[in-house]
């Protein structure tokens, strides 16, 4: 398995579709790179020589922010939000979605399950 920022590519896969398995490298940026690099994207990751890999390793280094610096950079901004004390800062503090969507309905995903509260009895019950 090739490694590439940290990351063990697997060996099976197209190089293009391999690289994205690094955090912060999406479809675009991979065939960014390969181009950059003068590699076929079609070859395997197995396939790749050893200068091959160095180019792509070199030319991610140079160019992209990915896995822990990536990480980091994302949990300080959103740190700095919440420091700075806006909207959006608080709607993360809150775990509410923060761009905008409703959460009438829906937003399950940030909200967590629904937690049921009782209703009130009905009229009906009552008598």
């Amino acid at each position: 398995m090739p490694r590439i920022a940290g990351v063990d590519i697997p060996n099976e896969k197209r190089i293009d579709i391999a690289l994205r398995y690094i955090y912060g490298i999406g479809p675009s940026n991979s065939k960014d790179i390969l181009k950059e690099a003068g590699i076929d994207d079609k070859v395997r990751a197995k396939n790749l020589t050893e200068d091959e890999i160095s180019r792509i390793a070199a030319i991610i280094d140079r160019n992209f922010v990915v896995e822990g610096q990536l990480r980091r950079k994302i949990a300080q901004d959103i740190a700095r939000l919440r420091d700075i004390q806006c909207y959006r800062g608080h709607r993360h503090r809150r775990g509410l979605p923060v761009r905008g969507q409703r959460t009438r309905t829906n937003a399950r995903t940030r909200k967590g399950p629904r937690k049921t509260i009782a209703g009130k009895k009905s009229v009906k019950e009552l008598r």
